[in-house]
């Protein structure tokens, strides 16, 4: 039997909460590889928020390809990984953009008290909103074949 997920599968999996790892080439180098905080919705784009000075933010233009892999890191395991263009940037909002992702990773006290705790460090330097639009996909579920796990 096959590993792979269905597109409803792979897409149900990416929405759930996971720390995404995003992959952004670099000239010269191996991509950056780094850990993100991210959203998605089924059938939209991956969004995600970094400083534009940073050396994440200074890689990202649109019309970049990047990728993001997410997994499970225990038995059955689990991953999803996308490639696509970014296919926009823009000035992150507090409201709409940064909140959302901290209660979605701490919830709403956690996520509240991580806001406030950081405030001094977003207003000394521009948050970006960054969407990539998943293209190709890789996924496997390891839970379809029986493995003894």
């Amino acid at each position: 039997m096959s590993t792979t997920m269905s597109r409803a599968e792979r897409e149900a999996f990416l929405a759930d909460v996971h720390i995404g790892i995003v992959s952004l080439p670099q000239k010269g180098r191996g991509p950056l590889t780094a850990p993100i905080w991210y959203a998605y919705d089924p059938g939209g784009d991956v969004r995600f928020v970094t400083e534009r000075g940073s050396r994440k933010g200074k890689l990202l233009e649109v019309g970049r390809r990047i990728s993001l892999c997410v997994q499970v890191e225990a038995p059955p395991y689990r991953y999803a990984s996308v490639e696509g263009p970014i296919v926009s940037i823009e000035p992150a909002k507090m409201e709409r953009d940064e909140r959302p992702l901290a209660h979605r990773y701490l919830g709403a006290k956690g996520g509240d008290r991580y806001i406030a705790s950081t405030i001094a460090d977003r207003t000394a330097s521009e948050s970006i909103l960054v969407q990539m639009r998943p293209e190709r996909w890789l996924s496997a579920d390891y839970s379809k074949e029986d493995v003894g796990l």
